[in-house]
């Protein structure tokens, strides 16, 4: 039998998973065709999303994360990806910090491999193609993929949507305590993590978050930056059966990362044993369905729209003569 062009990313080869990440990102139909070959041997990785404010040292956590994931299991250790989606830069469209030079200490390691790619202005900061990168891993036997975000917008709510697990990061001194109350993110949080724990007011931030976590219910809507926004109910109801703990860790030096893995493997162990895992699968997939269905059909509805009728509608909204539901309203007539 031939080689099957499925071989080299199933067997985890570097230059074939960096070329089609991206091909991936680039959102090309040869891209397309490979995720469609590619989803049958995914569902086995464990998703961990890592998010918060910028300056909780996001970074260097999941540095050590996955450093103790490669060296506390030196018998069989766990392969580990990860997914870094970084604020895009004006000038190129590029990420901005590249391939990550703040995690220098997994360089040269074969089971690690780590990818940095641009929000390109996506709303919440997590790129549409991140789904996408998180299957070829999946596919190539990565058992534990990590997706750091930008922290930004909506990017907690997304990461609620993708992740099995949701990593909250917070430090003290930067006020992110009462953020986090205000933008809800507690209520995604599967483990609050208090970076940087050895400056002043970790125990004023610690004391402030235990409040709001014991008075914290899981709600199908939250109102998140002055928008309510809706979280699967599957997140929701898991949530309610599992009790966020708050850890300190101090990343510059893996202080309190031992027992932040310890809690992230119970996470995963209570989703399996009560379902939870099945459910969160399907919420990130539907999510998925939605997503790319929404995109197919904006682009097919839009491919039979003549540019100049479109256009003239278009500016009818500029100069306020129409409103867009009236716009869409008439697009559909004509498309009916």
């Amino acid at each position: 039998m031939g080689k099957s062009p499925l071989d080299p990313i199933l067997s985890g080869e570097r230059l074939a998973l960096a070329r089609l990440l991206t091909e991936v990102e680039n959102d090309s139909p040869a891209a397309r065709l490979m995720l469609d070959e590619l989803f049958p041997h995914t569902g086995k990785a464990h998703l961990i999303g890592v998010t918060g404010a910028p300056g909780t040292g996001k970074s260097s956590l999941v540095n050590q994360i996955a450093l103790h994931y490669r060296r506390t299991s030196e018998v069989n250790p766990r392969r580990v990806a990860i997914v870094v989606v970084d604020p895009t830069s004006p000038f190129t469209g590029g990420a901005v910090l590249g391939d990550r030079v703040r995690m220098r200490d997994l360089a040269g390691d074969p089971g690690v491999f780590i990818r940095s790619m641009a929000s390109r202005g996506s709303l919440g900061g997590l790129a549409q193609a991140t789904a996408g990168m998180v299957q070829v891993f999946d596919a190539a036997g990565f058992e534990i993929i990590l997706i750091e975000t930008v922290g930004a917008g909506q990017t907690e709510v997304d990461i609620a949507r993708l992740a099995h697990t949701t990593l909250v990061v917070e430090s003290p001194g930067l006020g992110d305590d009462i953020q986090a109350i205000k933008a809800g993110i507690l209520e995604i949080a599967d483990i609050l993590v208090i970076n940087k724990a050895d400056l002043p007011g970790v125990e004023n931030a610690e004391s402030a978050l235990r409040g709001m976590l014991s008075l914290a219910h899981p709600v199908q809507k939250i109102f998140h930056h002055g928008q309510v926004m809706s979280l699967p109910e599957a997140v929701t109801r898991e949530a309610s059966k599992w009790e966020p703990p708050l850890l300190r860790t101090i990343a510059t030096d893996g202080t309190g990362v031992e027992e932040l893995l310890a809690a992230i493997d119970q996470h995963a162990l209570h989703l399996r044993q009560n379902g939870g895992w099945k459910r969160r699968e399907q919420a990130r997939l539907e999510a998925e369905l939605q997503t790319l269905l929404t995109g197919t059909l904006v682009a097919e509805f839009r491919a039979n729209i003549p540019a100049e009728r479109y256009n003239e509608l278009v500016e009818q909204l500029v100069q306020r003569t129409l409103s867009p539901n009236e716009a869409v309203k008439m697009l559909l007539k004509r498309r009916a």
